[in-house]
């Protein structure tokens, strides 16, 4: 079984940044593609970035390309989502995930396990 937990959410200003990050107990994610999801209220969750096991391959939504950056550090099993330039359409609860696929995958129901999730508010 493996446990994932988020920090460093919060509120900030509009073009501010916030990191992320996302730490795995229980086994080792160094196989696993990492994910980064958002749900904002009254809306369907939606993909935001995703990395390969190696780091070589990197999704991102198309609304956080040139803002966000996805990382990983297998040797700490961690995950971490760089955000610049924040926006108020970037409020949301950020989850990180894992998944045992072969490939990396925008699709959440490809992945295996969540986090409880990070708040992240942008005030305008």
């Amino acid at each position: 079984q493996v446990q994932l937990g988020e920090s460093g959410g919060g509120l900030v200003q509009a073009g501010d940044s916030l990191r992320l990050s996302c730490a795995a107990s229980g086994r080792t994610l160094s196989s696993s593609i990492m994910g980064w999801f958002r749900q904002a209220p009254g809306k369907e969750r939606e993909f935001v970035a995703t990395i390969s096991w190696r780091g070589c391959t990197i999704y991102y939504k198309d609304s956080v390309k040139g803002r966000f950056t996805i990382s990983r550090d297998n040797t700490k099993n961690t995950a971490n989502l760089q955000m610049n330039s924040l926006k108020p359409d970037d409020t949301a609860v950020y989850s990180c995930s894992a998944s045992s696929k072969l490939v990396v995958t925008t699709r959440p129901e490809d992945y295996d396990y969540w986090g409880q999730g990070t708040q992240v508010t942008v005030s305008s």
